[in-house]
């Protein structure tokens, strides 16, 4: 159950209404995950879905790397509907079976070549460290370039961000769909 209401259609507001109909008509098709949360401020949804598009669909990125830096960021925040929801579109996107497993289990991933290795990289060190070496910049500035590496630092943090409020609400996975690690709170059980 999350911990917040998740807005339905029916029970929206008219600028709710407008947000959901943009966000279903364009590439997403559909709303679920942190817009749902969102909702809760119609103006908030908006600007965050048009950034999410930008940053998903709109950039230098190829779609392997941007589900790559993806799923390492809703990894290390343990968030798993993030991972629920970006596994299957790296597997789309082209990471083998076995990076993915590799990422899911927090292991070097096998089968990158020097792109995905300076993204993998980029990413894990960004979300570890909060920032990034020079050596770590500089391959990522080799491979993407100056465009695509503000790029990745927008989509890393934006997709913490996206992580960060799966988790404190508790958005649920689809009835049936088993976590693929534990949850934060199930951890501080432990």
């Amino acid at each position: 159950m999350p911990r917040i209401s998740l807005p339905s259609p029916e029970t929206m507001s008219p600028e709710q209404l407008a947000v959901h109909r943009k966000v279903v008509s364009g590439p997403r098709g559909e709303i679920k995950g942190p817009l749902r949360a969102a909702l809760h401020n119609a103006e908030l949804a908006d600007r965050w879905q048009a950034l999410g598009a930008l940053l998903r669909y709109g950039t230098s990125l190829a779609p392997r790397h941007s589900e790559l830096a993806i799923l390492v960021t809703g990894r290390h925040c343990r968030s798993v509907f993030e991972w629920f929801a970006h596994r299957p579109e790296g597997a789309k996107a082209g990471l083998s079976e076995d990076t993915l497993d590799d990422l899911l289990a927090q292991r070097p991933p096998r089968g990158l070549d020097a792109t995905d290795e300076a993204v993998y990289r980029y990413a894990l060190e960004l979300n570890r460290s909060h920032s990034v070496s020079a050596r770590t910049h500089a391959a990522a500035v080799a491979a993407l370039g100056e465009k695509g590496t503000v790029e990745l630092t927008a989509l890393v943090g934006y997709y913490t961000m996206v992580a960060m409020t799966l988790n404190a609400h508790e958005i649920p996975l689809p009835a049936g769909v088993e976590p693929a690690f534990l949850l934060p709170q199930e951890e501080e059980l432990r």
